[in-house]
């Protein structure tokens, strides 16, 4: 009871905090320190629990040099033109007809690149929600385009902190969960580019007067070679090349374009990567294209890895035993998926947050996918399929919160038009029951 009671005081102030715009990792951080003091209480001695704390956290260790090195790239790539030259050629070769699918097709592509769903919002997103406002398009069927896509590589993409996170508190291998994701995700992507695509033809875009392609070329020097990070990381994606070396070397790429094309000082380069990046602030992008750097990600750094160390304490308890035990009453591959989907959907809600969804989900659902022989590959594409994505459904997630301030669209808004989000689970559990698939050990 004094768990229920602890996690419903976290649920509250998680809640609050997203109403009054709060950092997330504040309440966060009080659930954790509500459940140590619950688990002290309970008669484990307080090095246990720290104890506990850490090898939990340690899981998040790999993730936290991925979040470093994507604050580094981000910023970089606005620096050398990588991140205005994607938005430049996207809406320069772009239909006007068809704005809405290319909204989402672009933010597809963007995020797979980045591996950053608030990467590509907040950059891409803001561009594209600019012009939908001068073209008079539904803003709600935009957001739920830009903010699908933006969840395409922050589901799939080897730079991407939750694909890294989900391969590592499973144990699998990354470039592996990858392959599976891109099979299962196949139907859901072409359902939603042909409701993108007659959503377009419904809400084309009438003009376009926002003049931001204009003054990205009067800003940044735009030519082939500033797409050059972007190439590298695809090619070493596509060779299965260790994911931080190819961000590495992206990285070092993009700081020789900013400093040999767009003309900045070495010092200047440093402190994008550490800080990020900033316009002057008379300029016209100011407030589109900036941010990134390594320092900006000690939020989200934050926030996984106390999640993780609730999950250790979780995990090594037992607390959670109860729940677990409800769970393993799932007897195959589809009732399984079916139960993933509901704890996912029930963790995000009251953690607020996808890194702490997929956490606890994996916490819960681990041993019953194990007492069945399904391996931890089913697991993780499971997790894949359900807690990266519908974390992004749930107006006060981080998840979703986070995107629809960025671009100032309504929180809630774009749900019904985010189709790959829901898709992608919907499916998955209709093959699973359609080919009758049982719980066996490939």
């Amino acid at each position: 009871m004094d768990l229920f009671i602890g996690l419903f005081i976290t649920f509250c102030a998680l809640i609050f905090s997203i109403y009054k715009g709060l950092f997330v990792g504040y309440p966060l951080l009080l659930g954790f320190l509500i459940t140590a003091y619950i688990v002290w209480r309970r008669g484990f001695l307080l090095k246990d629990i720290i104890a506990m704390s850490y090898q939990g956290g340690k899981k998040a260790f790999v993730v936290l040099e991925i979040f470093v090195l994507i604050g580094a790239i981000t910023s970089i790539w606005m620096a050398s033109g990588t991140v205005p030259g994607i938005v430049y050629y996207g809406m320069k070769y772009m239909n006007p007809n068809y704005f809405i699918l290319y909204a989402f097709l672009i933010s597809s592509g963007v995020s797979f690149l980045l591996g950053t769903s608030f990467g590509v919002v907040s950059t891409v997103g803001v561009a594209f929600i600019l012009m939908a406002k001068s073209g008079s398009v539904n803003l709600n069927i935009t957001a739920g385009a830009i903010i699908a896509g933006a969840y395409f590589g922050d589901r799939c993409s080897p730079m991407s902190s939750s694909a890294n996170l989900v391969a590592n508190i499973t144990g699998t291998n990354l470039y592996k969960n990858i392959s599976l994701m891109f099979k299962t995700s196949i139907i859901p992507f072409i359902l939603s580019v042909v409701l993108y695509f007659v959503f377009s033809l419904q809400e084309p875009l009438h003009f376009i007067e926002s003049g931001i392609d204009t003054e990205i070329i009067h800003i940044f020097k735009i030519n082939w070679v500033v797409l050059l990070p972007a190439i590298i990381i695809l090619a070493f994606s596509i060779l299965k090349i260790n994911v931080k070396f190819s961000m590495l070397m992206s990285i070092i790429f993009a700081s020789i374009i900013s400093i040999g094309l767009q003309q900045h000082e070495l010092m200047d380069v440093l402190k994008y990567i550490f800080v990020g990046f900033r316009l002057d602030a008379n300029s016209p992008l100011q407030e589109i294209i900036q941010g990134g750097g390594i320092l900006s990600m000690w939020k989200a750094s934050l926030v996984v890895f106390i999640s993780c160390a609730l999950a250790g304490i979780f995990d090594r308890t037992n607390m959670l035993k109860s729940v677990e035990r409800i769970l393993m009453k799932g007897k195959t591959r589809y009732q399984l998926l079916i139960y993933t989907t509901i704890v996912s959907i029930v963790t995000a809600a009251v953690g607020c947050s996808q890194s702490i969804s997929v956490v606890l989900t994996n916490q819960l659902m681990q041993k019953s996918y194990e007492d069945k022989g399904i391996d931890h590959y089913h697991l993780a594409i499971d997790l894949e399929n359900t807690g990266i994505v519908l974390a992004a459904l749930i107006p006060w997630n981080i998840a979703a919160f986070v995107p629809t301030t960025t671009m100032a669209v309504s929180t809630i808004g774009f749900v019904p038009y985010a189709f790959y989000l829901y898709l992608i689970p919907i499916c998955n559990i209709i093959f699973l029951k359609i080919s009758k698939v049982k719980s066996v050990s490939r």
